[in-house]
């Protein structure tokens, strides 16, 4: 039998990340369900089940090592291997090895790109039934109804705002400027620019990234969440465009949903674990 695959999310006391996040184990679960592969999910805070909880089940289950996959797309921080530790005193037998994170793999770009056009291709649609919810995994913030915006709007006239979590690690930022190159040169050469902007913690802000694309020139921006998972943090990216765009009424800006649950991601975090195992004796 395979050592289990365990995916630790940070946690969010939003629910809607943490149902997108259970629908995702189970994806997984069912995926590796026939390689003999247990798969578990657990949060490190502020959400059940706890990483602690998720980890005595499987050491009860038998198993003593395992694959530890942090549901990241930027690098490991430091409360992943502290919490790994620590679960490591409570069970001393146990054993683990880390999959690596999930970005920028080009199947993560391709999953942004996709998002990208799918906010794309809504800017003809109706205001009004974006926001009666008529695609929900789309939401236009711009402050102005559509019709006050040009009609037409060439791509070179068109920026893109990559938005990162934000952290105190200076080089988990830096990563998530090399994946707005990377997304630009490989899936968003057509645009004006891709921009990189942050939640919190570190500068600039959504705001920010949106100040910029509007200097350049920019007609219309559309603001693409390098996240995993709808939930707080994408509505605080919503918010700040919002905000941000209430002010600028003469630029259209758009915002994309996150790359969320699909087959695509499972595929990622499948390879990260197959390529764990290697190391595994």
């Amino acid at each position: 039998m395979k050592p289990p695959l365990l995916l630790i999310g940070q946690g969010s006391q939003d629910d809607a990340y943490a149902a997108e996040f259970g629908r995702f184990v189970h994806r997984l679960r069912c995926r590796l369900d026939q390689s003999g592969a247990d798969v578990s999910g657990g949060y490190l805070e502020r959400a059940t089940p706890r990483l602690s909880d998720s980890v005595s089940s499987l050491v009860a289950k038998g198993h003593h090592r395992l694959v530890a996959l942090p549901m990241s797309l930027s690098r490991m921080g430091e409360e992943f291997p502290a919490a790994m530790a620590l679960e490591q005193q409570r069970h001393p037998t146990l054993m683990y090895d880390y999959g690596r994170p999930l970005g920028p793999d080009p199947r993560v770009l391709t999953l942004l790109a996709e998002r990208l056009n799918e906010a794309a291709s809504e800017l003809s649609r109706p205001r009004a039934l974006e926001l009666a919810g008529a695609r929900p995994r789309l939401r236009a913030v711009d402050a102005l109804p559509v019709e006050d915006h040009p009609a037409h709007v060439e791509p070179g006239e068109t920026a893109v705002v990559l938005v990162g979590e934000g952290s105190t690690d200076a080089a988990a930022n830096a990563e998530v400027h090399r994946v707005s190159r990377l997304f630009w040169e490989t899936h968003a050469y057509d645009f004006m620019t891709v921009e990189t902007a942050f939640v919190s913690v570190t500068p600039p802000g959504v705001p920010g990234g949106l100040e910029r694309c509007r200097r350049l020139g920019a007609k219309r921006v559309i603001v693409v969440p390098y996240l995993l998972f709808a939930g707080g943090m994408l509505e605080r990216v919503w918010a700040q465009a919002l905000a941000y765009g209430a002010g600028h009424p003469d630029l259209d800006i758009r915002c994309a949903e996150v790359i969320g649950d699909c087959e695509t991601l499972a595929d990622v975090v499948i390879d990260r674990y197959e390529e764990a195992l290697q190391l595994v004796p």
